[in-house]
This record gives C-alpha cells, sequence and structure tokens, in this order.
C-alpha cells in the first residue's frame, strides 16, 4: 500500500478541487442576505473563482454590494456570474517536461487597478511572483489561499499547530512539478506565501485552510458521509470514537474572506473549523439525526483500516488515524471574524446537494457499498 501522509491527502483534495467536475450540475448560487451595513464597496479581483471556493466567495462578496473582476483560463463553469467582468488569460509558466503547455499569458493585468486580490490558484512560486510584479501598487491587499500542509509538523490537542508553528520547504522553490505523493504541496504554497509577503508587506494576507468541505465539494471526500447518511442501515465508523475532527465549510470560508479584505486584515491564519471540539461520534451521530434515523453504527479499528488498506480521507471520509491525526489552532482566525455555521447545517445542505445537484459523475472518494459489506463482515469474523 502506498504510504499516504496529510499533505498527499489535502494536495490530493486540492487538485482535484480544481479541476471541473464532469458531468455535473452547474455550480448553484447559495443564498447570502445582504448585511444591514457594510464597508465602502471595494473592487475585488479574484484568480479564479469558478470551482467550489471561488463561487462561495463572488457570491458573498457580489451580495455585498462589490464589484468583482475574474482572472482565469474561462474553462471551468464559463457561465457563471455572468453580470461580473471576467478577464482572460494564463497564470502558468510553460514546463520544458511539457512541450504543448501554453505560454502564460498575464496581459489583462496590466494597467489596471483594485482594492483587493483574492487569489484562489495558485500552487507554483513563479506565478504568484508574476503577478505580484503586476499587481503590487495597483492593489493594497493580496489574499492568498494557501494550506495547513505549510505545516510538515502535525501537532495535538495538547500542543496544536499555530501560526508560528515551523513551515515547510522545498529544496528548489521554483520546481513545478507538486510530487507523485504531494510532497511538494505543502512546501510550495509556503513559497507562494513569502512571494505574496514580500510583494505587499502588511497588505499580504495568508489564508491556510486544511479540509473544505460542504455542497458542490468536487473531491468528494466529505460527500460522501451526507450520502451514507441518505441510504441508512448498518454503517462502518471508523477508528475511534473521540478521534478529533476539524474542516471548513466552503461557504463559511467564502464569507470569512470577504469579511477579511472588508476589514483590511493581513497576516497568517489557520482556517479550519469550529467554536469548539468536534469528535467522529459526535460527527456520525449528528449525520444520522439531520439526515436518516434508520442508521447504525459499528466501530471498527483504526489497526483494522490500515491492514486492509483503507485510504484516510479517500476511501474513508472524514478519518485519520488517530496516531497520525493532528490539531490547529484557529483562535487568531475567530479572533479576526471567522464564524462557523452549525455542523447540522453542512451535512443537511450537502446531502441534499448530493441528491438534487452533484449529477451522475463518478465518485471520487468514497467507500463503495460492496466494500464495506466486505470489510464489515471481516471484523466481525476476527479472532
Amino acid at each position: 500500500m502506498t504510504k499516504s501522509t496529510r499533505r498527499s491527502f489535502l494536495g490530493t483534495a486540492a487538485a482535484l478541487a480544481s479541476a471541473p467536475l464532469a458531468a455535473a450540475a452547474p455550480v448553484p448560487r447559495p443564498r447570502v442576505e445582504r448585511a444591514a451595513g457594510f464597508r465602502a464597496k471595494q473592487k475585488i479581483l479574484v484568480l479564479g473563482g469558478t470551482s467550489f471556493l471561488g463561487p462561495a466567495i463572488v457570491t458573498p462578496a457580489l451580495a455585498r454590494g462589490h464589484e468583482i473582476t475574474l482572472f482565469n483560463r474561462g474553462r471551468t463553469n464559463p457561465g457563471l456570474f455572468p453580470e461580473v467582468e471576467k478577464l482572460q488569460g494564463q497564470r502558468r509558466r510553460p514546463r520544458a517536461d511539457r512541450p504543448n503547455s501554453p505560454p502564460q499569458d498575464l496581459k489583462a493585468l496590466e494597467g489596471r487597478k483594485w482594492d483587493a486580490v483574492i487569489d484562489t490558484s495558485a500552487y507554483f512560486t513563479g506565478e504568484v511572483e508574476d503577478v505580484c510584479k503586476i499587481l503590487a501598487g495597483n492593489a493594497s491587499q493580496y489574499v492568498f489561499i494557501s494550506s495547513l500542509s505549510v505545516y510538515p509538523d502535525l501537532g495535538s490537542n495538547d500542543k496544536p499547530i499555530d501560526e508560528s508553528s515551523r513551515l515547510a520547504s522545498c529544496a528548489d522553490p521554483y520546481v513545478q512539478d507538486l510530487g507523485k505523493e504531494y510532497e511538494n504541496y505543502g512546501g510550495l504554497k509556503r513559497h507562494c506565501e513569502d512571494a505574496a509577503a514580500k510583494a505587499f508587506g502588511n497588505g499580504a494576507t495568508l489564508v491556510r485552510p486544511g479540509y473544505i468541505v460542504g455542497p458542490t465539494d468536487p473531491t468528494d471526500r466529505f460527500s460522501y458521509w451526507p450520502a451514507r447518511f441518505t441510504r441508512g442501515g448498518e454503517c462502518l465508523a471508523p477508528g475511534e470514537p473521540d478521534n478529533d475532527l476539524q474542516f471548513v465549510d466552503v461557504r463559511d470560508l467564502g464569507e470569512w474572506i470577504v469579511h477579511l479584505v472588508e476589514e483590511r486584515i493581513g497576516g497568517a491564519f489557520n482556517a479550519v473549523g469550529f467554536d469548539g471540539p468536534l469528535n467522529t461520534a459526535e460527527f456520525l451521530h449528528t449525520g444520522k439525526g439531520t439526515v436518516n434515523h434508520r442508521c447504525s453504527f459499528t466501530w471498527v479499528s483504526d489497526a483494522f483500516l490500515l491492514e486492509n488498506q483503507v485510504s484516510s480521507w479517500g476511501e474513508m471520509g472524514c478519518w485519520t488515524p488517530k496516531s497520525m491525526n493532528g490539531h490547529t489552532s484557529n483562535q487568531r482566525a475567530i479572533d479576526a471574524g471567522a464564524r462557523f455555521r452549525p455542523i447540522a447545517e453542512t451535512i443537511r445542505d450537502t446531502a441534499e446537494w448530493v441528491k438534487q445537484g452533484r449529477g451522475d459523475a463518478p465518485w471520487r472518494a468514497g467507500m463503495t457499498a460492496e466494500r464495506e459489506q466486505e470489510l464489515l463482515a471481516k471484523w466481525k469474523k476476527r479472532d
């Protein structure tokens, strides 16, 4: 079995999240109530903006009266947000090992000014440096969507990771390959952060999410459970009931990012939930109570799942073996205005999206019913 790490889980998820949903319905526009009061209208440039996190940022920004410009290749959900200005180009540098890779094209960004830039689509150091050369001096704030994978250590409940924890790095900060096991992903995100901070100084806002979940998630890692609750019956419950869970609803993350722009808040932030602890048992029983009371849980050990090559946050969603799990402090994000909806709402809305909006695309993660029954039978027959 290929050894998996938290960085490979998050890196794989990031790659999937940036890809279009084959045969899926268009990304729905969540309803967001316009606040009674909000800061002056902002001109915001979003690099990306049409896949998963992007719409969760653009939708509340529009609802709060801001002027949005999107810059992307025009390939993913091109019909989304017809009311906003759309600039087309290519931020990726061409790769020597890929002779057919398109040339970089940033001309549409030249000679323009915005109040803030939100970068949802960067993986490589050079591409952040390239856009910053054009945008530094033409925008006051650069919000870079990074990742918890910038931390090479996991942390624990007793000593959680915070924004001062040691950061990952790459021997070559300009490598244009995430690596077979995404071993370069965390280091490259860190070097992208450095590029943004060098160009924008105190105007750089570094947002470090872990697992982003909720309706329209193209990775299927979290969506597995709302779909499983809907099916009902005996469910394989993974690992230890008191194992810690941390993730963030994409809508909470998007709304908070808009808040960071409105308040011109800079610095680094761990963007994970919640207001209090959440463990696996609480998550599963909340899902049962929210979606389908006709569920029962049979708890299966971490060791058994690993022995049977069940992949964490891959074949089994919302599970990391307790010995490999970590904990991240989100206090700085809470102090900067981050808010989290009840987990029951995330489960319910994702279950509804799976039924009504996901479409018939093959599942990219999650355990099949046949595999689940096979493992449950094997677990019950063990000595």
